[in-house]
């Protein structure tokens, strides 16, 4: 049934924010987010979309959006560091849908237009310091003292999530003994839409095309015995990156000699929450699920909670017995997302050369036998359509 009337309130204007508003928004809700800062922004990085993603984006009404402002993926190749030897190519063609690269602050910026088109208020510098339950609603604090209600609040903040604190407590990060980079270049020259991995001992870099090819996104990854603060704005001197990856080849020397400002993270695992929705509240994205970058997943994630999530709450008119559906669908499949995503990174980093050439040479002649075979390892994350498997039953927003 539609959500005609129901008054919700969402905390963050990130991706799973504005992409629960919208799709909340689009079954009739009434719908307010909350954004501490002073404007709707993300830090310049890429994303990939994967067709599991683009399916909810494209069910949002953005699908010629992400077409247009995305560049659609052709292509992964895993590279040797050195040399940038060929190990294994991916055609994305073979994939369960479209493939697209795209700027987050691009995505954003057409899910925050897509959640006011339907209606929804988007709240700047609201920054919450504080969240009780009582009387079946959710009660607010605000860093200036102002206090708000919510019938139904849902978490989209983040990693420090208040709303997962108050769920499930506070639990202790582990660093995972990586630190990555991001960085963005001009292109030089015409750009194929390909996603490029080259793999080193301890360490990899990933480099593909944003914006029709005019920028050249760059994730670099080194394992460190350093702890380094969570959170991924910090700046960092481009030397630092240019050192670490010094004996990569083909073509990144230069590519990293344009680097002019470079971000820097501590990269830490969180556990996935044990509950994801208690009295009038629920998390979602990376307050339900933090993951590692390993599998390109976090961003997807978020829009496939966003649309299950509005979905539960259409088909079920108690609130409680949406949320346990929600939860019930979505946490066994994210926690394998993350998982995953952790073992990959040390498929990326083998040390031992013999083992690292050893491994290689598995993955080329595993392409080479069935050239369709590694990519459809990843059909349960990239054919899994929540948009196809729960449509949309209110009336569409036009």
């Amino acid at each position: 049934m539609p959500l005609t009337g129901r008054k919700i309130t969402i905390l963050g204007a990130g991706i799973a924010g504005l992409a629960a508003a919208a799709a909340l928004a689009r079954r009739g809700a009434e719908v307010a987010v909350l954004e501490r800062a002073d404007a709707i922004r993300e830090v310049g990085a890429g994303l990939q979309i994967s067709p599991n993603g683009v399916a909810v984006l494209r069910a949002l009404g953005l699908g010629n959006e992400l077409a247009a402002h995305g560049v659609q993926g052709r292509e992964v190749v895993l590279r040797d560091y050195r040399a940038g030897r060929e190990v294994l190519r991916l055609d994305l063609s073979g994939a369960a849908g479209d493939y697209y690269f795209i700027h987050r602050a691009d995505l954003v910026e057409k899910l925050a237009r897509a959640a006011r088109a339907a209606g929804v208020q988007i709240r700047l510098l609201h920054e919450i310091t504080g969240v009780a339950f009582e009387d079946g609603r959710a009660h607010l604090t605000t860093a200036q003292g102002a206090h708000l209600t919510a019938d139904l609040l849902i978490g989209a903040d983040g990693l420090h999530s208040v709303v997962r604190g108050l769920l499930n407590g506070r639990a202790a990060p582990a660093f995972t003994g990586q630190v990555a980079w991001r960085a963005l270049v001009p292109a030089t020259g015409p750009v194929a839409p390909v996603a490029n991995v080259f793999m080193g001992p301890g360490r990899h870099l990933v480099h593909y095309p944003l914006r029709g090819g005019e920028l050249i996104n760059i994730v670099a990854v080194e394992e460190r015995a350093d702890w380094v603060d969570e959170g991924w704005n910090h700046d960092d001197d481009p030397a630092n990156l240019r050192r670490a990856f010094a004996g990569f080849g083909a073509g990144v020397p230069d590519l990293l000699a344009r680097v002019e400002r470079v971000n820097l993270w501590g990269l830490f695992r969180h556990p996935v929450a044990a509950r994801w929705h208690g009295g009038p509240a629920a998390i979602l994205g990376d307050a339900a699920h933090p993951t590692l970058p390993f599998l390109a997943q976090g961003a997807n994630m978020a829009l496939e909670d966003a649309w299950v999530l509005a979905a539960c709450l259409e088909r079920h008119p108690d609130t409680d017995t949406a949320l346990s559906a929600y939860q019930v669908e979505r946490r066994p499949r994210t926690t394998r997302i993350v998982d995953m995503a952790t073992k990959n990174a040390r498929n990326y980093h083998i040390s031992f050369p013999p083992l690292r050439a050893a491994a290689h040479a598995a993955l080329r002649i595993g392409g080479a036998l069935a050239p369709g075979g590694p990519l459809k390892r990843f059909d349960w994350v990239y054919a899994h359509d929540v948009a196809a498997r729960y449509p949309l039953t209110a009336a569409p927003m036009p």
